[in-house]
């Protein structure tokens, strides 16, 4: 139950950012749409900020970052979700969606590193080039999905890859070759 009822406040979450941006909604706005108690809202999510990095991370968490066609395909999910993410990336509070979703991608990639090299620590000029290249990725994908309606999807994942730091490529592409997805 507690994951439909976080559904239904995503979906009332989108449907008021359609009609506003996302520093006009309040708490009280998404509980009226979703038509539901405050203390309902607060029990799932602790402000609006969570609930946008939340709608993310549901759409995100699947995906292994280094596979192209998941990639590509996460990012045509994010374009058909256009109005979404277009008003979540206008935000620049404190609890803006980019820093969620770079936090989500060190994660990921230092998790993957991790796992590649058999390693619980990472050399620190590894985990630089991780937050380097996620740095990158995330503001070249708030650039082209905002301001790029012509380069496909696996046009720039593949750009993004082929920008990697040569030390990251080594450790996904070539050390974990049998599941080189790239």
């Amino acid at each position: 139950m507690s994951i439909k009822t976080k559904i239904w406040i995503a979906d009332a979450m989108k449907r008021l950012m359609v009609k506003k941006p996302l520093s006009k909604i309040h708490v009280t706005d998404i509980c009226r749409e979703a038509d539901i108690q405050r203390p309902t809202f607060y029990y799932h999510f602790r402000d609006k900020h969570d609930l946008v990095a939340w709608i993310f991370f549901r759409s995100a968490f699947s995906i292994d970052v280094i596979d192209a066609k998941q990639a590509a395909e996460a990012m045509k999910k994010m374009r058909s979700d256009f109005i979404f993410y277009k008003r979540a990336y206008e935000d620049v509070s404190q609890n803006a969606l980019w820093e969620y979703m770079l936090e989500f991608f060190v994660k990921r990639y230092s998790e993957r590193a991790k796992e590649i090299l058999k390693t619980e620590i990472l050399d620190p000029r590894i985990s630089f080039s991780i937050r380097l290249y996620c740095y990158g990725s995330v503001g070249m994908s708030k650039e082209w999905l905002l301001n790029d309606n012509i380069t496909p999807a696996e046009t720039v994942v593949d750009m993004m890859f082929h920008s990697m730091p040569e030390n990251l490529r080594n450790i996904y592409f070539k050390l974990h070759s049998a599941e080189n997805t790239y």
